[in-house]
């Protein structure tokens, strides 16, 4: 595999590959740790609705597509990786893939337009943005939505979620969270 391309490893376009720029901070998540977190959502998305919030490479939203979802709505600030996702959204012919180019906390103060079952969190390891962002998520959730966190270090969700599963590969550290009733 070349640089700065990453593989979709199951679903409609398991094996195509996506390309996305040299932006700094830019890690896509592994093929390993997708493939983990796909089994636990159960490898088959059909009809439901996903937010890659920090979506990057685009390699979790597609992932999702591939896989089924009625729709997946990525937020990208950077304008290279930005324009990398249009570029693989058209190649793909996606038609459920939904792009935004905002900032990811302002997207989701706006209420994100809707609300999603499964929600993808990837933000740069280095920014705070778990304190800020974690209080945000309830209003775009369903009432039994899922939420995949990925980081350095494992993320306290904090009171009113469980840690639904979780796993470290190398220097990620990945979960699923849910809210508890």
């Amino acid at each position: 595999m070349k640089a700065n391309e990453v593989r979709i490893v199951g679903g409609e376009w398991r094996s195509r590959r996506i390309r996305f720029p040299p932006t700094a901070g830019l890690r896509p998540t592994p093929d390993r740790v997708r493939e983990t977190v796909f089994n636990w959502l159960g490898q088959d998305l059909t009809g439901l609705e996903c937010l890659d919030l920090f979506a990057g490479s685009g390699a979790l939203g597609f992932e999702a597509a591939s896989r089924g979802a009625s729709r997946v709505v990525m937020v990208e600030q950077d304008r290279a990786a930005y324009e990398a996702l249009r570029e693989n959204k058209a190649a793909l012919k996606s038609v459920q893939v939904e792009l935004a180019r905002a900032d990811a906390l302002e997207f989701a103060r706006g209420r994100g337009r809707g609300q999603y079952d499964v929600i993808f969190l990837d933000p740069p390891f280095t920014a705070d943005y778990w304190p800020r962002l974690l209080p945000l998520l309830p209003s775009l959730m369903r009432p039994d939505a899922r939420v995949y966190c990925e980081s350095a270090a494992p993320v306290d969700l904090g009171e009113g979620w469980e840690v639904v599963r979780h796993g470290r590969a190398g220097h990620v550290s990945f979960q699923l969270g849910r809210r508890t009733p």
